[in-house]
This record gives C-alpha cells, structure tokens and sequence, in this order.
C-alpha cells in the first residue's frame, strides 16, 4: 500500500462509490461522516410513513467495510479544509491530512430566508427527521382522539406538505391512504377518513422536472386518494398553530418541508464560486477550481450536463461521480492518461403516488400507473444493500398490500422539536 491518502467526507451513495471505486487502488482511505451509517435516502419517507423502519434502509459504515484494511471510518464532523496545508479539520479538534481530498457532503433543507420555520416544519433528509415526523403524524391522530374542542381536533387532522416535488408527492400520497384506508377502524371517537391533507406548490404543477403529462397523471391521482393540492400559491408563514398559504391561514398542527435544498458549506470551506444553492461549481474532472487535489460530488457540486440543465442532486448522479472520480485518482496514482470529462447518463425519473401508482419517464419511454409502480419497487429493491434489506423491504411491501396495515406504527423517539399539549 502506497502513503498517498485520500480523505472522504460524507458516506452517501457518491462517497460510497468512490471508495468501492478504489479498492485494490493501493492508497489509504479516511471516510469520515457525521453518522454511522450509510442511509438509502430514496425510501426515507417511507420510514417517515409508518411503511419501513430504520434498520431496513440504513446500514453500519463500519461494517460495510470490515473487510478493508485500506479504508478507516470516523465518526466526525468536518468544520473546514485549508487546501494550503491539505489539511480538514473536525469539530472534536481533530486535523487530517490528505493527499487527494473528495467532498460529498450532500445537502440540507432550504427554507428560503426563514430558518425559523424548521421547528414547526422539519424537513427530510435524516432517520431522526423521519422517525420525528412519524411521531408528529402518529400523535396527531392521538391528540385528536382526546380532543373535544372541534377545531382544535380539525387542525390536528390537517397534514400540510410544503413542496410537490417526489418527496412532497410521496409524503402526500402515503399520509392520505393512512388515513383513509388504514386508520379507520382504529379510532372511536375520531373519524380518520376526514383527515386533510394539504399538498402546497408555489410553481404551477406538482413534480415539475416530469413531463408534463406524467404531473398531470400524478396530480390526478393524489386527488383520487383525497390530497388537496394547491398549486401556485407559495407559503408565507408556518407556526405551530399552521401554515399561511399566500393570504390564507390553514390551521395545521403537522407541516413538512418538502420545498428545496442548500448545500453544505464546502464552496466557503474552499472560498470558491458557489451557485444559489451553495453548491460549488466545479471543473469538468469534479475538481474545485484551482485546487487538482480537491473534488467535489453529489449535492454539494454544481455539475452542468452538455445540454446546459443542471445535473440532477440524485443518488445515480452522486454514484456517477463518485465512480468517475475513482478513475480519475486511480488513473493520476498510475501514471495514465486522465479520463474524458465527466458525463451524466440519465437513467430516469421516478416517484410513487401512495402505495399503487407510479410515474416513471425514461425521456422517450415514459410509463404511469400500476406496471410503473412494480418497476419502481423492483428498482429500489435491487439498489438496497444486503439481502436481508432487500428481503424485509420487499416482505413488507407485500404485506401491506395483501393486508393494508403498516408495521412501523411505533411512537418511540422523544419529541424535542415542539411541546407536547
């Protein structure tokens, strides 16, 4: 093994793949995250849904490499890079050098200047925002059980979602047939089927990187399952007691941020250019500007593809550049000519509308409705990692469409967001 070593920050799909990338490259690897724990963000409101639990879409990073003396896991959080000494600094005082440095640190919830919306409205891109977002939407129904002041139980049966792109259409979809379909017989003095929920989009339709054909198809049938969709009114106030929606107040004691994202600080750690969304933009091998030893994947890059449209922040894409950039490192250790520029291949869009309908849009090839949904849940199957994931998950699927009960209605973690009443 050679002294050269690469640093990694973030255990995503992008910093995954690029250290699966350099195995048997003959460099050591420092993969550092903030948890312990690669998660398969695509099903996490399925976590926050009651659908699956945590342990079926997350996995030890630890344990994902045991068996590779080359890579060195630590649980620890970045604060900076000084790209004049290659060295990165971490929040208990730590100080790593590197040789060749990789960010892929993703990205979190953006709330456009009202940052004092996140505890009223959390977003989703962790297990601990899924699992407190399942506690909000299970004590909801709780609360309203007890509650005899009518319009107080009417807001705590008014679900808002914040954003209808695939992760405010799923949460839509999935919160509205727990409520109409699974709920019903549970509850005496409540009656779950009138619960509302409310699907808020400032743009003129819902899933808007779709064809239009495809949103039209998905708004339809969020509206079959009873979502109110409101399209091209943006949010002006969220507060515990609900949501101000252009010049309406909806009351609504469970809202969730669905509406954009920010990147993690990685441009300033490296005072360079940054778009809107704080994602560096980078040079065409990842690299950061100026800085050959420094790349850039996933959600924290500003990537253009040929035709000029951003690439999109998915898990292929941060796979792609996570692969990429292994070639390219793998490629500078021996000697070898750098590859071509990286290219995104697009393999598709897809997003589920409640548990029996999808869209998918292949660009040319675009397919909706029920075969949709079964190339959808395949797909997600075969990019889980481990076969007992992929078994539990596609066990519990079944099992809810055979019985149409969730098993992950568990109210477990301690609410620190908002005070129980």
């Amino acid at each position: 093994m050679s002294d050269h070593h690469v640093v990694v920050v973030g255990g995503g799909f992008g910093g995954l793949q690029l250290v699966n990338g350099l195995k048997g490259a003959g460099v050591r690897i420092t993969l550092v995250d903030r948890r312990n724990h690669h998660l398969f963000q695509p099903l996490l409101y399925q976590v926050a849904t009651t659908i699956l639990s945590t342990s079926e879409i997350a996995w030890p990073i630890r344990r994902l490499y045991a068996d590779r003396p080359d890579v060195t896991v630590l649980l620890g959080e970045v604060t900076g890079v000084d790209s004049s000494t290659k060295t990165v600094s971490l929040r208990n005082g730590m100080t790593l050098g590197y040789d060749t440095l990789v960010l892929a640190t993703g990205a979190t919830h953006a709330y456009f200047g009202h940052d004092e919306w996140e505890p009223v409205a959390p977003g989703l891109k962790t297990l601990e925002d899924a699992t407190t977002i399942r506690r909000r939407v299970l004590l909801a129904f709780e609360k309203a059980e007890m509650e005899t002041d009518p319009a107080v139980r009417d807001a705590l049966l008014t679900f808002t979602i914040v954003g209808a792109g695939p992760t405010g259409v799923e949460l839509a979809g999935i919160i509205a047939e727990l409520a109409h379909f699974t709920l019903p017989k549970e509850f005496r003095n409540i009656d779950t089927r009138k619960t509302r929920v409310v699907l808020v989009e400032a743009g003129p339709r819902v899933l808007p990187t779709f064809a239009e054909e495809l949103s039209a198809y998905a708004q339809k049938a969020l509206e079959k399952l009873g979502v109110e969709v409101l399209l091209g009114k943006p949010v002006t106030e969220c507060s515990a007691d609900g949501v101000r929606i252009g010049e309406t107040f909806t009351p609504s004691r469970t809202i969730v941020w669905a509406a954009g994202v920010t990147a993690s600080p990685a441009a300033r750690w490296l005072d360079i250019p940054a778009d809107r969304a704080g994602r560096a933009i980078v040079e065409k091998d990842l690299s950061a500007p100026g800085l050959p030893d420094v790349f850039i994947i996933g959600d924290t890059a500003s990537v253009m593809r040929e035709d000029g449209k951003p690439v999109p922040g998915i898990a292929p894409a941060a796979k792609q550049q996570g692969g990429y950039v292994a070639k390219v490192i793998r490629a500078r250790l021996s000697g070898k000519p750098a590859p071509a520029p990286f290219k995104y291949w697009h393999q598709g869009s897809l997003a589920t509308i409640g548990q029996s309908a999808a869209i998918i849009d292949f660009g040319r090839i675009k397919l909706k409705g029920w075969i949709a949904w079964w190339i959808w849940g395949i797909a997600h199957i075969y990019f889980l990692i481990g076969t007992r994931s992929r078994f539990a998950v596609a066990w519990n699927w079944l099992w809810i469409y055979l019985s149409g009960q969730h098993s992950a209605r568990l109210i477990t973690q301690r609410e620190t967001m908002r005070e129980e009443g």
